[in-house]
């Protein structure tokens, strides 16, 4: 019989919460935050009790009898972290319209099948995405409770510890991986800052080697030494090649969707391989992009409450996800991460996911960045209303977005920059490739191939990018584009 907890303990300001899921208690003051997060649809299965009234210690009594489950703990809705000004008051993703279809948990029995010319390449990369999505879980997890800072660059966009030391990370990764090769590597991040600034250098360097040494239990081999300060950045800067048409480049965006970060929300560690001029392997990680689709509906910090509710073991709210493909086999990879394959007992296998088979403008939905500075939502409103998509855009931070058309959770990305932004190919080169192997399309949009030959730039990029499911659905969208275009403001 599970052990009840002490009444007195529970404190008059405390709630019960017994959810389908699991049950906790939780703080008076953070309930009107926790009912604003939680989904109508989600109501009718949440029962919550005073503890100090006769039905709430009923309540707690049955519930912990009934699921032969430990004591309450209590939860608290967490805060996001304190930001800079620059933040401005932008809302968090949006709740779109639940969705009907099948639920990505099960991971399936298939290994992950190789046979491709990058073989090798792929294992090493996906590995290192998935240490480095390791890292970023626990920088998060201190930004979300105020023991890490968020820095701006000098473009006011945010920079975190996790930026700086995945990429120092990936870079030691695959130097060690690929002894004698010259590596050569265009990232986003470089030194300056780090450079000006000790005690963040310092907090960066203590980063990566407490990553670096758990590289074993991911397959890679740790290095024979902790790295230096002069180590780590000579690891970064190793990122700043400028590519080309020739020769192979990994491209690398250490932490993709940085607001989305800071905030607990979405983003991505995005690594890609260019050989001479096309991408030719592509890796995601999405630490934050649920398992099943469903859970894409729900305000990210009722998802994080949800987690905890949960019997620990249960999988039942898992998240996180590593996506792969390489060029010219036709197949796009997803796999668990590692964390979760140790801590839930998940089976560590592949499965393969393709896109959405829908190609009917009327059940399609479409993704957009959630970030307004690099964007227009207004011209990607007026495409969809005249494609006539119904369903509300599902708005998700970071590169997660070809994670969501490539494993068919939405139909349609769009992104229309601004007149002046130019758009960088570590954003887009591992997503693009993932989607195409899985079955989708991505061009510009005069439906010309993206060029990542030119260096660290998408050039000739005509007006926009549009992502799609299938051939009909791009080329419905080019024609609204063109159709669209001239009374634009972009």
């Amino acid at each position: 019989m599970a052990t009840i907890p002490s009444y007195a303990s529970l404190g008059a300001s405390s709630y019960f919460i017994n959810h389908r899921s699991g049950y906790g208690l939780i703080p008076a003051s953070d309930l009107p935050k926790f009912m604003r997060c939680a989904p109508s649809w989600e109501r009718n299965h949440i029962s919550i009790q005073n503890c100090l009234t006769a039905g709430g210690r009923e309540a707690i009594c049955s519930c912990a009898i009934e699921r032969s489950v430990p004591p309450c703990q209590e939860l608290n809705m967490e805060e996001q972290p304190q930001m800079p000004s620059s933040c401005g008051g932008e809302s968090l993703i949006e709740v779109v319209n639940p969705g009907l279809r099948t639920p990505i948990l099960d991971l399936g029995t298939d290994a992950l099948k190789l046979g491709g010319k990058y073989d090798k390449e792929l294992l090493i990369a996906v590995r290192a995405v998935q240490l480095a999505c390791a890292l970023c879980q626990r920088v998060q997890e201190r930004l979300l409770k105020n023991e890490e800072k968020v820095n701006s660059k000098d473009d006011s966009s945010f920079v975190t510890v996790a930026d700086w030391s995945v990429q120092a990370v990936i870079s030691s990764v695959l130097s060690q991986s690929f002894d004698g090769e010259q590596i050569s590597m265009i990232a986003e991040e470089d030194t300056q800052a780090l450079i000006d600034g000790s005690d963040l250098l310092q907090g960066v360097v203590s980063t990566v080697n407490e990553c670096l040494s758990e590289a074993a239990m991911f397959g890679l081999s740790p290095p024979k030494k902790l790295l230096g300060t002069v180590d780590v950045l000579k690891a970064i800067n190793k990122g700043s090649s400028k590519g080309g048409p020739t020769g192979r480049h990994w491209v690398l965006d250490p932490v993709d969707g940085t607001l989305g970060f800071v905030r607990g929300d979405q983003y991505a560690v995005a690594l890609a391989m260019i050989e001479d001029g096309e991408v030719v392997l592509g890796v995601l990680g999405c630490p934050n992009y649920p398992m099943r689709r469903e859970w894409l509906n729900y305000h990210h910090r009722y998802y994080q409450l949800m987690s905890k509710l949960s019997p620990s073991g249960s999988g039942v709210w898992s998240k996180g996800c590593v996506i792969s493909a390489q060029k010219g086999t036709g197949q796009a990879w997803m796999e668990p991460l590692v964390n979760d394959v140790i801590k839930l007992g998940l089976s560590n296998v592949a499965r393969p996911v393709t896109v959405s088979s829908i190609d009917d403008p009327l059940l399609a939905t479409f993704c957009e960045p959630v970030e307004k500075t690099n964007s227009s939502h207004s011209f990607t409103a007026g495409l969809a209303h005249s494609l006539g998509l119904r369903n509300r855009p599902l708005r998700v931070y970071s590169m997660a977005k070809y994670a969501a058309i490539a494993r068919g959770d939405a139909e349609i990305f769009m992104k229309f920059a601004r007149a002046g932004y130019k758009e960088k190919i570590w954003d887009h080169a591992a997503g693009v490739l993932i989607i195409q192997e899985a079955g989708g399309v991505v061009t510009d949009a005069g439906g010309s191939p993206l060029e990542f030959s030119k260096g660290i730039y998408l050039e000739g990029l005509d007006r926009g990018i549009i992502a799609c499911s299938g051939v009909q659905l791009h080329k419905k969208i080019i024609e609204a584009v063109d159709a669209s275009w001239d009374s634009s403001r972009l």
